[in-house]
């Protein structure tokens, strides 16, 4: 709500060149990003012997990825930022010998096609031991873990999905549940056709339908999309 005389603050992208610029990027990490959530629970979990999911990791725990794991490759799927958060992990990755790779996916919306095959081809490239992350580990990491399952680790969909659930913080109950409307409606015509994932988003995945279909069934509970307060 924009409360009467109420001006949205201009972001400016933060200088960790300088002192003040990376305290400011500092401060953005840790309040306006609630990094000082994140400083001791990491919703760290390993999905396979090669990858690792997570919310938005800090320089420190960048640094005992890589030490620790033996992590060689962060995918971001936040998207590049100016903001202290980005700036800071990019730092962090390049001290530590780690590739960043930014793989925006979106948590309250059905994926595109093409994008779906995007990350198909991304978990062929990709450099392993990696980590793939968004902001709490919980919804684009969990749509990102179900296809690379999928793809990667040869799972059927119904296994798959099972990344997508509230052990690793995913709220289906509100638009979040439109990553879950995705998967089970190609579920419910593999169950009556038999046909496979890939050729059901090339030739009857209707993306719009699917979310026009979650939308209407009432599923999507805005309020605790509110309480969330997740991207």
């Amino acid at each position: 709500m924009k409360l009467p005389g109420h001006k949205k603050r201009k972001h400016v992208a933060a200088d960790i060149g300088s002192r003040s610029g990376r305290l400011r990027a500092e401060r953005e990490l840790t309040f306006a990003d609630h990094g000082f959530l994140r400083e001791s629970f990491q919703n760290l979990h390993q999905i396979s012997d090669e990858m690792w999911r997570s919310n938005q990791p800090n320089p420190r725990q960048v640094a005992e990825h890589a030490r620790q794991r033996g992590i060689k490759t962060i995918l971001n799927l936040r998207g590049p930022s100016t903001r202290g958060y980005y700036l800071l992990e990019q730092e962090a990755c390049e001290a530590n010998g780690i590739e960043l790779i930014d793989f925006q996916v979106y948590s309250r919306d059905t994926p595109t096609v093409e994008r779906v095959f995007e990350a198909k081809e991304l978990f062929e490239k990709i450099t392993y031991p990696a980590l793939m992350h968004c902001k709490s580990g919980a919804d684009r990491a969990g749509l990102m873990s179900v296809l690379y399952m999928i793809f990667r680790q040869q799972l059927p969909v119904r296994i798959a999905i099972q990344q997508l659930s509230k052990k690793y913080l995913h709220m289906r109950e509100g638009k979040t549940g439109l990553l879950d409307a995705f998967f089970e409606t190609y579920l419910a015509a593999e169950a009556v056709t038999g046909i496979g994932f890939e050729a059901w988003l090339t030739d009857e995945y209707d993306r719009e339908q699917v979310k026009a279909d979650f939308l209407k069934s009432g599923q999507a509970k805005l309020r605790l999309d509110w309480i969330l307060r997740r991207e």
